[in-house]
């Protein structure tokens, strides 16, 4: 009995711990910090690789397998290359770190303290708890006309991050609703996916009134590809009933109106009619190019995008943004980096950069979808945990098109990229005999 108690209270005191509260500094209203300085959760995640590397050498554990080692540690690579050729070495430290922070020692830290599925289950829910709670503010600001400026009126949905980061809620959203639609195709009782499908239903809302096409696109290929990674035959009747369920809420809180409509309709004409914010980021676009094109291998030099924005820019790039509401002034927010990942690494970065920091996702993609392909074939109840770890892949990959890291939702991102790389990467915790026994 005191062997099981003594169980149950190990599990309890679970190292995942800081991780998750990580994800619940992120709700507070002060997270965000002052105009994109560090916040609470980037402190914490300093603490949680703190608290893994103290575990590391409690346990005397070998930190990662040499296939983790490599997949996560391609990065440093391009960076440190880029961090040695930038033009600004203040600048570039402060790029380094920030960089090996988010992509490297943060994603490794959760690789090492998630133990087993039932980690990440918790962990998962917590991003999903998040989510509803932002999500409510930001449903909230909409219905009461408190929200960021949009076309004119305040209804724009942010959460508590407000209008200087305008994609930090949609994000946190849809990070909760591919989370919620991994745990509700797994395998847990009735009650727990009964309650994830509704959290991913009531999620639907926030997401469609945030404005965000890049998120709407993004979030609607990772359900999809969760849906046909559990099965054909569920896909087709899940996606009946979020369709049916989806409509009845838009129409329910009014989100089926002319202003989403027109957003709606504007993703087909990008190309042909694009809007300012459009125009922008075409601009952005080809500057980044640019630069490419000028140091194809190593880049202008992390965080050089701004210094050399303006000598490659077209003259149909604007000033600034603009931004207010949410209790904010009127501000003209510059614009400081291309809202394209790929081509601000390729910009900053060069050649080397992308290739070993797109490379280290692609592996981490390949690995997972390998892996998730034997749990399917050997019946493996673990098969929401991989869901999760695919489906917030594919979100980060196909975003990464149109948006880059930045805001408070950054630590969020180095989470989930830490939840792909356990499934991916991780080896069995051999002080829990359960965890090897599943794999």
């Amino acid at each position: 009995m005191s062997h099981a108690r003594t169980l149950t209270a190990t599990r309890a005191l679970t190292p995942v711990l800081p991780v998750v509260a990580v994800i619940v500094l992120l709700a507070l209203p002060d997270a965000p910090g002052h105009e994109g300085g560090a916040t609470l959760a980037d402190a914490a995640s300093g603490a949680v690789v703190l608290c893994c590397a103290v575990r590391l050498l409690y346990h005397r554990r070998r930190p990662l397998s040499p296939t983790a080692a490599v997949v996560l540690g391609m990065p440093v690579v391009g960076i440190a290359v880029a961090a040695a050729g930038a033009e600004v070495p203040g600048t570039a430290v402060a790029g380094f770190s920030r960089y090996l922070q988010i992509f490297v020692l943060v994603p490794a830290a959760v690789l090492l303290l998630v133990r087993d599925r039932r980690d990440v289950r918790l962990l998962a829910w917590s991003v999903v708890g998040l989510a509803v709670w932002q999500g409510a503010v930001g449903v909230h600001q909409y219905a009461t006309g408190t929200g960021a400026s949009y076309m004119g009126r305040e209804i724009r949905a942010v959460g508590t991050y407000g209008p200087d980061d305008i994609m930090a809620m949609v994000t946190v959203v849809a990070f909760g609703l591919v989370c919620a639609v991994g745990l509700a195709l797994g395998s847990a009782p009735v009650r727990q996916r009964v309650w994830a499908l509704v959290c991913a239903l009531l999620l639907v809302v926030p997401l469609a009134v945030s404005f965000s096409r890049g998120a709407w696109i993004a979030t609607v290929l990772a359900c999809t590809a969760q849906l046909v990674l559990a099965g054909l035959r569920r896909a087709v009747r899940v996606g009946a009933v979020v369709a049916a369920v989806t409509v009845i809420l838009m129409g329910q809180f009014g989100v089926g109106s002319a202003l989403l409509q027109e957003r709606l309709s504007s993703i087909g004409q990008v190309a042909h009619a694009p809007d300012q914010s459009v125009a922008d980021r075409y601009a952005l676009w080809a500057a980044a190019a640019d630069m490419w094109r000028e140091r194809p291998l190593t880049g202008v030099g992390l965080k050089g995008f701004p210094e050399h924005r303006d000598g490659h820019a077209s003259l149909t790039l604007s000033s600034g943004s603009d931004t207010e509401g949410a209790g904010a002034a009127y501000r003209k927010q510059p614009l400081l980096s291309p809202h394209s990942m790929y081509l601000l690494v390729l910009g900053e970065q060069g050649l080397i950069g992308l290739l070993t920091l797109a490379g280290s996702w692609l592996a981490l993609l390949v690995l997972g979808l390998r892996r998730l392909a034997r749990a399917r074939r050997a019946g493996d109840p673990g098969l929401d945990c991989a869901l999760i770890a695919c489906g917030l892949l594919v979100w980060h990959l196909v975003s990464f098109a149109y948006a880059d890291i930045g805001g408070p939702s950054t630590v969020l991102f180095a989470v989930c990229l830490g939840l792909s790389a356990w499934w991916a990467l991780a080896r069995p915790d051999p002080t829990f005999p359960e965890e090897a026994a599943a794999r």
